[in-house]
């Protein structure tokens, strides 16, 4: 029987099954359990307001989980999972209130081999990559919130990040090498996944399975050098970035377009550099001076270049911190007015297309790209900041992008399809019939199950 927003849980009888484990309901630890980046998103900080679960349980193992999942299968508890609450799309918000499963506690690193770790899903990214170094070796990617990301987390909403250029998005093959996870179930089932079966939890927002060990890849360790470089007009920018990205004697592990506009939210670099457009990059010592030279034929110039503690002992910020949504959040700390959007261009990148939009949106929109690939092709794509009015405008600026054949991830839905897919992931759906046979996990997240299952329309708020 199917779990319906709204069905009573009898909390007595779930504590009683749960007796001994670390539970809190307190308010302040309810908030904290509830507390995601959707912020970023004024249409979802307004609609997912006050939403908050009944209860917070940390296990403290493996074991301790497969009691939580049990006990919520047992007695029909809605469940949503956490890790370290940097997703953008309001996965951590339970939307039916139930317990909220904190697993940061899960955070050993169990083994590092040659090429990859086995780890707890609750490992920050950090954690993992000091570990990872220790052997010589370092994650293939990371968010740019990799201090407080948890790895479990990362698979679940994540899709790529620090690093994409050169290894590609975390779907694509080798990138994950496997996964544990938990059912919804009592008793629940272990399952391992590998090879295209991890797609059926990836970016799953923890929809369809308790993700509770990854294997995933390692590469050889590169002190990366972290460089701006500065150009007159932002086309020039992004057709050096073209350049770079396709040039095979230029290691990078990042390329990352900010047009000017946006260079005074970083406030290590008010009033440090000139009025112009920029490229932050990560570069390896070897290749380096190819970059420079490649740079300087675009018309650039290289003006900051060192490795990470360089820069901030310098009191600049590194060039992760001028990447991906970390952009966002840093005009969000002197500008509440803004938001942004997630904006995937058809390939090869039109340097010409962006500057028609630029001219377009004027300052409404704010442009800042990132060089990537995926499915091994090269990629780019955009999270321009918004001057925010109301969300007919949001609504307005995605259809004008996808006039332009842009394809748009919308960060200001909490529904899965709606953001990215835009349409039913059927193996996903398929597994979570399996995991979850309840429904109970993340309720409210998936439209195909609300939908096919439940014969509601997906997504609504009890």
């Amino acid at each position: 029987m199917q779990y319906r927003p709204g069905d009573p849980v009898d909390w007595p009888a779930v504590r009683a099954a749960l007796a001994g484990l670390d539970l809190d309901d307190s308010p302040a630890g309810r908030q904290r359990a509830a507390a995601d980046y959707h912020w970023y998103s004024p249409v979802l900080a307004e609609r997912l307001a006050g939403r908050a679960p009944d209860l917070v349980v940390r296990p403290r193992t493996q074991a301790e989980v497969l009691e939580v999942a049990a006990a919520c299968a047992r007695h029909r508890v809605p469940l949503t999972v956490r890790g370290g609450g940097t997703g953008n799309y309001g996965q951590c918000v339970p939307l039916c209130g139930g317990i909220t499963l904190d697993i940061t506690a899960l955070r050993r690193v169990l083994r590092i081999e040659p090429g990859w770790a086995s780890v707890e899903a609750g490992v920050l990214l950090h954690d993992l990559n000091l570990a990872a170094r220790a052997s010589g070796q370092q994650l293939c990617m990371w968010p740019s919130t990799e201090r407080i990301a948890t790895l479990g987390g990362f698979i679940a909403g994540g899709h790529s990040g620090i690093g994409s250029i050169r290894h590609g998005i975390l779907a694509d093959p080798g990138n994950v090498r496997r996964l544990r996870v938990a059912t919804l179930e009592d008793p629940p089932r272990v399952l391992d996944l590998a090879g295209a079966d991890i797609q059926k939890v990836h970016h799953a927002y923890g929809s369809n399975g308790i993700v509770l060990e990854v294997d995933v890849a390692l590469t050889g360790f590169v002190e990366w050098q972290h460089t701006i470089a500065l150009f007159d007009h932002y086309d020039g920018v992004l057709r050096f970035g073209l350049a770079a990205a396709a040039d095979p004697a230029i290691d990078l592990f990042q390329l990352s377009a900010v047009e000017r506009r946006i260079m005074p939210y970083y406030a290590g670099l008010r009033g440090r550099l000139e009025d112009r457009d920029a490229m932050f990059a990560q570069v390896s010592p070897a290749t380096l001076p190819a970059y420079a030279a490649l740079v300087q034929a675009h018309g650039g110039r290289l003006v900051v270049q060192g490795t990470e503690a360089e820069l901030l002992a310098a009191g600049l910020p590194s060039a992760t911190e001028c990447a991906y949504n970390h952009t966002t959040l840093e005009a969000l700390k002197s500008d509440r007015g803004v938001t942004y959007l997630q904006v995937a261009y058809p390939g090869p990148l039109d340097a010409d297309l962006v500057a028609r939009q630029m001219q377009r949106f004027g300052d409404e929109v704010l442009f800042h790209h990132e060089f990537s690939r995926a499915g091994g092709e090269r990629v780019a794509f955009a999270l321009p900041l918004v001057q925010y009015f109301d969300e007919a405008q949001l609504r307005q600026l995605i259809a004008d992008f996808e006039a332009d054949g842009c394809r748009i991830f919308d960060p200001h839905t909490w529904v899965l399809e709606d953001g990215g897919m835009k349409q039913v992931d059927t193996v996903q759906l398929a597994f979570k019939k399996q995991a979850d046979p309840q429904g109970l996990m993340n309720p409210g997240k998936v439209r195909a199950w609300d939908e096919q299952v439940l014969g509601i329309a997906g997504g609504q708020l009890p």
